[in-house]
């Protein structure tokens, strides 16, 4: 095996020059194109797609060419897509798999390679496993295989129009402000409103693979420019995807900051109330806990899983009827649609919301809060040395009885270890109904990060409760 290539969350990723080389993606290429041969019917082909970072078509060329000279017919997207659009024209198209080159939010200076398979979405842990098993062995050499040009993108695009209620969202009248990142869903979202007659503003629509001044992922700080554009053009919401446009952020009217978490939720109580489409709700164990009261609420299942839309992918491959499933990361999908997470379609689908509520995203959280409680969620990360990564971990595994001043109640090992916490709700300014309290310290897999999530029902909690957490891992 090629020790400098692994597949993580979601594929594999590495920094340019270093180990994310066109003689790596060549190889991993090979290993994709030799599992297709043993375990699909590589006739099929593959489709082959990119985004707007550094080298990334030169990338998708390398492994095309590779996959192609192992006999299997190949179309190389023309231009620039979404991770989105790979996935739905693999399954429209009924293609073995596909290939995205992107390392999605990732800084400017890395990239990647995401294997979809052939019913649409992220490779389950099973296959990307038999991927890894065929790195570096004998490339598999046949004739027939060709790399040709396509249009990946035009029927994805209608898709999702499809999707959406486009009648009533031009009729809400109300004006958006959206914010790519520089990414692949440039001009998508926008092409979309604008043919609607939908007022709009665009930021960050021009390829600069710097992505100066941000890393493409739809969080602060680094969507502080959506933010002042929002309240500066009086917009109803402002709607942000990342750089491979398969995850969502939000602003509401207010400028305020609506994360990945609650427009999960917004779209899960819309779903469940307007649409009433059966099947389970999933979410990641890092996601926030409003969605297992109003799964409850409605009589729904919730299913707990581990990081990485992967895990969804695999639950409906095992003929789990899912509604809906996601990660805290922005990563959500509608399985009716497509058993992936695609940001651009979520952003269009929060429109639908806000025009069939008759409501602003700000009011749309509110309600939810009202109804189900408070629930403020935060992260943290921390690059750390793989040594002090390595050392935080072990010190989490051993079950401490309290994080700071905080007991720990119980502690479960999802994808990393979680801690339930005994948060005080007692006293002046004592903690509000709500969230249950709790802490998540798990390993990045995407990134050399140490990366700390937490809950609970007031914002100062979660800041207690953080800072104690951050002074914990990093002792000794």
């Amino acid at each position: 095996m090629a020790p400098q290539i692994h597949f993580g969350t979601d594929g594999w990723r590495g920094v340019i020059a270093d180990d994310f080389t066109v003689a790596n993606v060549r190889l991993a290429a090979q290993a994709i194109a030799a599992y297709l041969h043993r375990y699909e019917d590589a006739s099929r082909g593959v489709l082959v797609g990119y985004d707007t970072r550094f080298g990334s078509r030169r990338f998708a060329e390398a492994a095309s060419e590779a996959v192609a000279a192992s006999g299997i017919p190949v179309r190389l997207a023309k231009e620039i897509i979404p991770t989105p659009a790979l996935s739905y024209m693999v399954r429209h198209l009924g293609a073995a798999g596909g290939i995205m080159i992107t390392s999605s939010h990732n800084p400017w200076n890395w990239n990647g390679l995401k294997f979809k398979a052939s019913y649409g979405g992220s490779a389950t842990p099973e296959i990307t496993k038999k991927v890894e098993e065929l790195l570096g062995s004998q490339p598999i050499e046949r004739g027939g295989g060709s790399v040709v040009e396509a249009d990946l993108k035009s029927d994805y695009i209608a898709a999702i129009r499809a999707f959406a209620d486009l009648d009533r969202i031009a009729a809400a009248r109300q004006k958006f402000a959206i914010d790519v990142m520089y990414g692949a869903g440039r001009g998508i979202l926008a092409g979309i409103f604008a043919s609607l007659g939908v007022e709009h503003v665009e930021l960050h629509g021009n390829i600069d693979p710097l992505f100066p001044g941000m890393n493409p992922e739809p969080i602060l700080p680094h969507l502080r420019e959506l933010q002042r554009a929002v309240v500066a053009h009086g917009c109803a919401a402002g709607l942000a995807t990342d750089g491979d446009a398969d995850r969502i952020g939000a602003v509401d009217e207010h400028g305020t900051l609506v994360d990945a978490n609650q427009c999960f939720a917004v779209l899960l109580e819309w779903l469940l109330t307007r649409r009433k489409w059966p099947g389970a709700v999933t979410r990641a164990c890092n996601t926030s806990g409003i969605l297992d009261r109003i799964a409850r609420a409605h009589g729904r299942q919730l299913i707990e899983h581990g990081v990485g839309f992967k895990h969804v992918a695999a639950l409906v491959l095992a003929g789990t009827e899912v509604l809906i499933g996601g990660e805290e990361s922005g990563g959500i999908g509608i399985p009716r649609f497509l058993p992936e997470r695609d940001g651009t379609l979520n952003a269009l689908l929060l429109a639908n919301v806000m025009a069939e509520e008759g409501k602003t995203l700000g009011e749309l959280v509110e309600q939810l809060q009202q109804r189900y409680g408070r629930h403020c969620y935060q992260r943290r990360d921390l690059r750390l040395s793989d040594e002090a990564v390595r050392a935080a971990l072990q010190r989490v595994a051993e079950r401490p009885a309290a994080i700071g001043p905080f007991r720990v109640l119980r502690a479960e090992e999802p994808d990393g270890v979680k801690f339930y916490l005994d948060a005080p709700r007692d006293g002046v300014g004592g903690e509000p109904e709500g969230a249950d309290p709790w802490v998540l310290v798990r390993g990045s897999g995407t990134e050399p990060l140490l990366r700390i999530y937490c809950e609970a029902a007031s914002a100062e909690t979660v800041r207690e409760i953080l800072d104690a957490a951050v002074a914990f891992v990093q002792q000794g």
